[in-house]
């Protein structure tokens, strides 16, 4: 068996790994990667680069490197019910420039730039085709993993990374318990070209309906269309032309466009769940992303904070490798400083789902009630949005502000915003 040493190994070159490989390797640090897919990915998948996310790219030197025939800037974000009654508009220019507005890209165009810009630092760090087996322990102590198939390999190094996904293989060699739970529903994405410039996203609620459009570069749009978890086979069974007759039911002025869907091979699905670890590190290791907190895509934050984790573990790990201490003790400043956000964003995507995804008439009529309140109340739509963008660790509402969205109560402080002031970086 090939054995090779170094100070970090990561399993899983996705948005985590990628990005704690890279800034492992401008700080110096030896990384190796592996990744079982046999190379970067070229599946079909929806991008949307919230602001937090963009900072990390601008710190990483990347954000200006994503190709600009790939990305799009959208400033506005409209919410309807399903069949065109607008409900609520959220302007990311609230923010504080230059990250007052997300970034659709095409995709795996942000995770490519990553990539490339890994090879040219650490060229060789990333060992694709080479699947995890299990990790090497010296007492309690984790000193490595043991990778490959039919050319296995062994890595000995000071950490090892677990950023393999929602059912990560290396959480369950760490023997770190989690509960993970998959969501009744999944979602169908698609991306054709749009037979008009579409500059704003929709985003469409109904009983159990939801579609999401959104503008792409090379005047193409994205559709996040909720199905049942398992239902892709069913829904390919109608026919496209069924689901393009259910998609201009909820959003007629898109009918045109929908016609640019003619093939099965310009969709994907993507199933949902939630993953909570009681404990995302240990002596020696620790999970970043998914395998530590995956979470409902209505929080529209599941890669950015997978991003945002791998950040701060290369800090903290920067310290304890020079420290020589990667002990759980060492590591968990880590997990102290990413599990606030990372939990609310949770139990929040899990309030959306009961409300975004209701067929009981009641529950879909409180949330069009609290759509239309936010439409109204900049401070609570700040407060969302500033959420959704992932600047934000407290929850947007308190008990007090509940009763106001749903329309309970008066709000004197309704017009009272934060003034933005520009922030450092980044591409305005």
């Amino acid at each position: 068996m090939n054995t090779i040493h170094t100070d970090v190994v990561v399993v899983g070159a996705g948005g985590g790994g990628a990005v704690l490989s890279l800034a492992l390797a401008q700080q110096g640090i030896g990384c190796v990667v592996l990744e079982q897919a046999m190379g970067p990915p070229s599946g079909l998948r929806g991008e949307i680069l919230q602001p937090n996310g963009q900072q990390v790219l601008a710190r990483l030197g990347l954000l200006d490197k994503i190709p600009p025939t790939a990305v799009l800037s959208v400033r506005k974000f409209h919410f309807l019910r399903a069949g065109g009654e607008r409900l609520c508009t959220v302007d990311y220019g609230m923010l504080a420039p230059p990250y007052n507005r997300a970034l659709v890209t095409l995709p795996n165009a942000a995770h490519h730039t990553i990539l490339d810009a890994l090879s040219q630092r650490a060229p060789g760090a990333i060992r694709y085709g080479t699947p995890f087996r299990e990790v090497i322990r010296e007492g309690t102590r984790v000193v490595g993993v043991r990778a490959g198939g039919g050319n296995p390999l062994e890595v000995r190094s000071r950490v090892v990374v677990g950023a393999d996904g929602a059912l990560s293989k290396v959480r369950d060699a760490l023997g770190l318990r989690a509960d993970v739970h998959l969501y009744n529903e999944a979602y169908l994405i698609a991306i054709f070209d749009a037979a008009e410039p579409m500059e704003e996203a929709r985003y469409f609620v109904g009983r159990k309906t939801i579609l999401g459009m959104f503008p792409a570069a090379g005047q193409q749009v994205y559709a996040f269309y909720m199905i049942p978890a398992g239902g892709m086979e069913q829904i390919r069974a109608a026919g496209l032309e069924a689901l393009r007759a259910r998609w201009r039911a909820i959003d007629p002025s898109l009918a045109k466009s929908f016609e640019n869907l003619t093939d099965w091979k310009q969709t994907a699905y993507m199933p949902t769940g939630r993953v909570q670890t009681a404990s995302w590190v240990t002596d020696g290791a620790a999970l970043i992303g998914d395998a530590a907190h995956a979470m409902n895509p209505h929080a529209s934050q599941g890669r950015m904070q997978a991003m945002v984790d791998a950040m701060t573990l290369a800090e903290v790990l920067g310290r304890s490798l020079e420290r020589n201490d990667c002990s759980a003790t060492s590591l968990r400043e880590y997990e102290q400083r990413r599990r606030p956000q990372v939990d609310m964003l949770q139990r929040l995507a899990d309030e959306q789902v009961l409300f975004w995804n209701a067929g009981h008439p009641i529950l879909a009529a409180l949330r069009d009630r609290v759509f239309r309140t936010l439409d109204r109340n900049a401070r609570l739509r700040y407060a969302v949005l500033e959420t959704t963008a992932g600047l934000r660790s407290r929850p947007p509402f308190g008990w007090l502000d509940r009763l106001i969205a749903a329309g309970f109560l008066p709000d004197p402080r309704a017009d009272s915003v934060p003034i933005p002031s520009p922030s450092p970086g980044g591409r305005g």
